[in-house]
């Protein structure tokens, strides 16, 4: 009897000392959230990322494997604004995990807390993939990142409220990093305000808007939708008529439009790194914007 008591004393130890030293288990969408959760996190949380950076994010499968790493979680930190309108729902029906289920506090995501651009003033799916929030592709704005920052640090700090002043030194060191690197980016790329590129998919606004450049033409006639013949032969003459700095596109898109299109005008096509993991040098969110801001310079010499 007092060995079996010895047992069950060194059991209840051990699983007490698992669950003081157990790591938060977060779920996220995209790789730039999963970097994110990271630096904000710390040794704090255990995350995973749905996609890869060569996945499109609008289009994945809810696979067994992702339910069951959803069904563990303790958080779920996804864009939102309906980018991942034709996965997630269904992933958090089968997962049934009650800590991250909408209006939960496991349940983040980040559009909710920013202010977006390219809000439809009317809801019209003829006009392509459009988002009734609006455009979801802010990551590419580093001063929405610094406020995602704050937002996630919030976060934490409600679930796991034990650490939250290792979650909230973090953030610290975090903002203190950001709003050194924006201004040294804007300095690095203040020659490309005003400069105009022709993109593929309609993700990069936000980083035009950050840096003071314009949009003149999309590969795609509509947000989502392949560009046809008759459609590159017209950016053909309006590039002509109005030359650009590049044709921009995210590695996960299709090379064809933009090598064709750079072909008959002159006008250099670009693979821009469009998250985190993308390139090898992009291997940080800080990365990704240092690497982002060095071939879009580059391409002004």
């Amino acid at each position: 009897m007092h060995r079996k008591a010895t047992l069950l004393l060194l059991i209840g130890l051990m699983l007490c000392s698992f669950s003081v030293h157990a790591k938060l288990s977060v779920f996220t969408c995209e790789p730039e959230w999963k970097a994110l959760a990271e630096q904000i996190g710390g040794d704090q949380v255990s995350v995973f990322s749905a996609t890869t950076a060569q996945q499109d994010p609008h289009h994945i499968q809810a696979r067994p494997s992702l339910i069951a790493k959803l069904r563990r979680a303790d958080l779920l930190v996804c864009t939102g604004a309906e980018l991942e309108a034709g996965w997630l729902p269904l992933l958090l029906r089968r997962a049934r995990n009650a800590k991250v289920q909408p209006g939960r506090e496991g349940h983040l995501m980040v559009a909710d807390h920013l202010s977006l651009m390219e809000k439809p003033t009317r809801l019209d799916r003829s006009e392509g993939d459009v988002h009734a929030q609006g455009n979801p592709h802010f990551h590419l704005d580093p001063r929405r990142v610094l406020k995602a920052a704050e937002v996630l640090a919030a976060r934490l700090t409600r679930i796991d409220a034990e650490n939250s002043k290792s979650y909230q030194e973090r953030l610290a060191g975090f903002q203190q990093q950001w709003n050194e690197a924006i201004p040294r980016w804007e300095a690095s790329a203040a020659s490309l305000h005003g400069k105009s590129v022709v993109v593929h998919h309609r993700e990069w606004i936000y980083l035009l808007d950050w840096l003071g450049m314009k949009r003149l033409a999309a590969l795609e006639p509509k947000p989502g939708v392949p560009p046809s013949a008759g459609h590159l032969v017209g950016l053909q003459s309006a590039l002509k008529e109005n030359p650009a700095l590049a044709i921009i596109r995210a590695m996960k898109d299709d090379s064809g439009p933009s090598e064709w299109l750079a072909k008959r005008t002159g006008v250099p096509a670009v693979s821009l790194p469009y998250t985190v993991g993308s390139t090898e040098h992009a291997d940080s969110l800080q990365a990704l914007f240092d690497e982002i801001v060095k071939q879009l310079v580059e391409l002004k010499k």
